[in-house]
């Protein structure tokens, strides 16, 4: 695993583009903002929306209800369900577009078997059809409610703020002197918004309105957040579902790799050097009778490979599982691991008990890794290790004084050392600022 360490960017540059400032504050400029509108567009276009759904669901699910006493029932409730799957496609691709929600696509319904039959039993079967559903129903008062308020208060609150600009209509067309507030029939007691005062005041209430308008809007897109990712995004079962089949995925990877690790690892090391010691031994013994002295020689030169073939299996064996973390555990194990670092090491390894031999083992070769980036890139004098259990889980930290910088998204081997935890629930953290120090910190489930 390779963890690049270093500055990303050079020391004492800055950006010498000016930040580009917004041309009305926040507050100020909120009426007018792109999202204002295309929140409001949301609640526009969600009203006639809903009333399709609501009718097409509210119709056909009765139909089929009121047929379910014959065969025909069943596929017109399914027909209603698929219906409703489709409008929350839409949904979410409207809600991806204007609200900026990204919302998990849920399992499809899938039949086990080909055939008409087999597809009308998986849509009535998936959960997500009926919550499609239940969405189309609750949706439609409150897009009744929320497009009724919205557009309300926006055109109250424009209409008010641009008063100045269209009274003229009154006295022009209307035969009055401005906008009415209140009177009687008789025209005698009426109260007309016609002063210069009058008109001010106007416009700064519409000016108060429409500010406040952004706001309101998005407090009620918030409730169609929460409605379409409820209702219509993935479960927490088809999330959970997906996210063993990413993990099976990487556990087959790494699996793969680590035997190619060691198929080439025998390849290039002990079966190269067990096979050239045959052919000494087979050389020492055509010259034992000849040459007993060169005979010697070859011997000798062979208990040496001998000697080496049987370190590089120790050592590939100690890579696969050592013996002193099954004997004797995590404490021993990083000990003695941490004592062949170049970089000097502190352990400290605090533990009620022993975890599960799986999640010991990842543990242990998550600080292996680690250790060998501190000691091949990080230039740091000493390191780190503490292992301890917290809440249920296993904490791993490995911290050195190094140059920093390491970073899991430029596709380092932390990547992957991040995808092997999660294979099993874990999580990988990495503070690295440019400079130093570092601090990566692995958790995994207790599992003891």
């Amino acid at each position: 695993m390779a963890m690049q360490y270093g500055q990303r960017t050079r020391p004492g540059h800055q950006d010498s583009r000016p930040a580009r400032r917004p041309l009305l504050p926040p507050a100020l400029g909120a009426p007018v903002a792109a999202r204002t509108w295309r929140e409001l567009g949301y609640l526009l276009v969600g009203l006639p929306l809903s009333i399709v759904m609501f009718a097409y669901a509210v119709t056909l699910t009765a139909l089929g209800a009121g047929l379910l006493v014959t065969f025909l029932g069943v596929p017109v409730l399914a027909a209603a369900l698929a219906g409703c799957r489709g409008f929350g496609v839409l949904e979410r691709a409207r809600a991806r577009a204007l609200l900026g929600l990204d919302v998990a696509e849920p399992r499809p319904a899938r039949a086990a078997k080909s055939g008409a039959a087999a597809w009308i039993g998986a849509v009535l079967k998936s959960g997500t059809s009926w919550r499609s559903l239940l969405y189309a129903v609750l949706h439609f008062p409150w897009a009744v409610f929320a497009c009724t308020v919205a557009v309300t208060f926006w055109s109250v609150g424009w209409a008010l703020l641009t008063y100045p600009l269209w009274r003229w209509v009154f006295p022009m067309y209307a035969g009055v002197d401005g906008l009415q507030v209140y009177g009687s029939a008789d025209g005698r007691h009426a109260f007309y918004l016609d002063s210069p005062f009058e008109i001010g005041v106007t416009a700064a209430v519409g000016l108060l309105v429409t500010l406040a308008v952004p706001w309101l809007i998005r407090a009620l897109t918030t409730v169609d957040r929460v409605l379409v990712a409820g209702l219509l995004g993935a479960s927490r079962l088809d999330a959970r579902v997906v996210e063993l089949e990413s993990d099976r995925g990487a556990v087959s990877d790494t699996a793969a790799a680590d035997l190619r690790r060691i198929e080439r690892e025998l390849h290039d090391g002990a079966q190269a050097r067990l096979s050239g010691l045959a052919a000494d031994l087979g050389l020492a013994k055509e010259k034992l009778s000849e040459d007993p002295e060169a005979a010697a020689r070859l011997v000798d030169e062979a208990h040496g490979e001998v000697k080496l073939a049987l370190q590089e299996l120790r050592d590939l064996a100690r890579g696969i599982h050592p013996a002193v973390l099954t004997d004797r555990g995590l404490d021993a194990a990083l000990s003695a691991l941490a004592a062949r670092c170049t970089t000097p090491v502190t352990v400290n390894v605090d533990l009620p008990r022993r975890p599960a031999p799986a999640v010991e083992g990842i543990a242990y070769f998550t600080v292996s890794e680690l250790l060998r980036n501190v000691s091949e890139h990080s230039h740091a004098r000493t390191a780190t290790v503490d292992v301890r259990q917290v809440e249920g889980r296993l904490l791993v930290q490995v911290g050195d004084d190094g140059r920093g910088g390491a970073d899991p998204a430029a596709g380092t081997g932390l990547a992957g050392l991040a995808r092997r935890l999660g294979a099993v629930d874990g999580v990988l953290d990495v503070d690295s600022p440019a400079g130093g120090p570092t601090t990566v910190t692995a958790e995994l489930p207790w599992r003891g």
